[in-house]
């Protein structure tokens, strides 16, 4: 046995400990810091990961005799970090984790990119991330919510941030700056939570540099696809369609419009992708810009067998390439929050996304091509799950073997 003085999360400790014992075990066992999870204890997984001065270390393979005077940061002690704060929203907002367990070794090292590495792209990020093992993700979305704080301190600066940056530049230790006291428990009123499916108002729509479609400006908060289409009409008597709800979702798949009021709708889209099923029930509204021909229709819903809930922004605009022909560029962005979430980030979902704007493209041509005056009512859109899901497939196996 050997005394222990040790500062964790602020706070100085004092212990006596077997000196084989590792730093993991006397933070689960004898600090009651469970939030440290250990699993390989071979430091491969990284689910351990705590700092020791500031700096990420494999708490199962580190002797916590060898951590005598130093500064231990675990899960439990980022309350007022500036970066972990920005962290957790991303994680959150990009379904960076299932069980969970991975988790506060993988914020740990998330961290430490931040600070070190502001410079990253995503293929440096996926790399520094591979010493921590996650079963459950398949990694996107913890890259996408790691990218998701770079990019948004490359845009806005924090200055707490880069002070913490400095700090690890200079060889300083880049602590957690020191929790505050904890509060008094004060209650709390109870409020029946709203029942409103209208969407909440967003920021409107800005042109995207990159296609001309029109980005929303919350660009982050989720899942982007991007796509379009061309159409044999001019771009003003596309427009004058994408305008009317009604026409454009007797063109997509699985929609239906059950009412309308101006410019905001209920109704429930249909999704079927090999054994996801979903009809989400819900309501959207439609922003116009009829001189830049740009338009974003907000939408929320639920859906009534799984209860997940998803939130998207579908923003599009029309381009005139000649007299009689034009181009619809959509930029799609969502999110999905409960059991189906998983589902929402594979790139065979996104492929499959993709195609599904290429075909609402060719009903919005079939349709606009119906002889003026016409009474006769037109068919909702339909499509075979089954044929599309084979047509994905084909087309990522052909880009697999380099198009042959």
């Amino acid at each position: 046995m050997s005394e222990l003085n040790i500062e964790v999360n602020g706070r100085r400790f004092t212990r006596d400990v077997v000196d084989r014992t590792h730093l993991g075990d006397f933070l689960r066992e004898d600090l009651r810091l469970t939030g440290t999870n250990l699993s390989c204890e071979h430091g491969v997984c990284g689910a351990c990961t705590v700092l020791v001065d500031g700096k990420p270390v494999r708490s199962c393979i580190t002797f916590a005799s060898a951590c005598e005077g130093r500064q231990v940061t675990t899960i439990e002690g980022y309350d007022n970090d500036p970066v972990m704060l920005r962290l957790r929203e991303a994680f959150n907002t990009h379904h960076a984790l299932q069980c969970g367990f991975c988790t506060p070794g993988m914020l740990t090292t998330s961290r430490d990119i931040i600070l070190r590495l502001p410079d990253a792209d995503e293929a440096r990020v996926r790399i520094e991330l591979s010493g921590n093992i996650c079963r459950c993700t398949g990694y996107q979305g913890i890259t996408a919510a790691v990218m998701s704080v770079l990019e948004a301190l490359r845009m806005q600066p924090d200055p707490a941030v880069e002070a913490l940056r400095e700090a690890a530049m200079q060889g300083k230790a880049a602590l957690p700056p020191a929790a505050d006291a904890p509060k008094p428990f004060t209650g709390f009123d109870a409020a029946v939570p709203s029942t409103s499916t209208k969407a909440p108002a967003a920021p409107a729509a800005t042109p995207s540099a990159s296609t001309g479609a029109s980005a929303p400006a919350a660009a982050g908060k989720g899942t982007n696809i991007q796509g379009g289409f061309e159409v044999p009409f001019s771009a003003d008597q596309v427009w004058a369609f994408m305008a009317d709800l009604r026409a454009v979702a007797g063109c997509l798949p699985g929609a239906v419009i059950e009412s309308q009021e101006g410019d905001e709708v209920k109704g429930k889209i249909a999704i079927k992708f090999g054994p996801m099923a979903a009809a989400f029930n819900g309501a959207a509204t439609l922003e116009r810009d009829d001189a830049a021909k740009s338009a974003v229709l907000r939408g929320s819903g639920q859906d009534s067998l799984s209860q997940s809930r998803a939130k998207g922004d579908v923003s599009y605009r029309v381009t005139s390439l000649s007299a009689d022909k034009a181009r619809v560029d959509v930029d799609l962005l969502y999110s999905l929050q409960g059991p189906l979430a998983q589902f929402s980030r594979s790139g065979l979902v996104q492929d499959f996304v993709k195609r599904m704007i290429a075909d609402f493209g060719r009903n919005v041509a079939l349709r606009m091509a119906q002889p003026a005056g016409s009474t006769e009512p037109l068919p909702q859109a339909e499509f075979s799950p089954f044929k599309m899901f084979m047509s994905v497939l084909w087309a990522r196996l052909k880009r697999m073997l380099g198009g042959q």
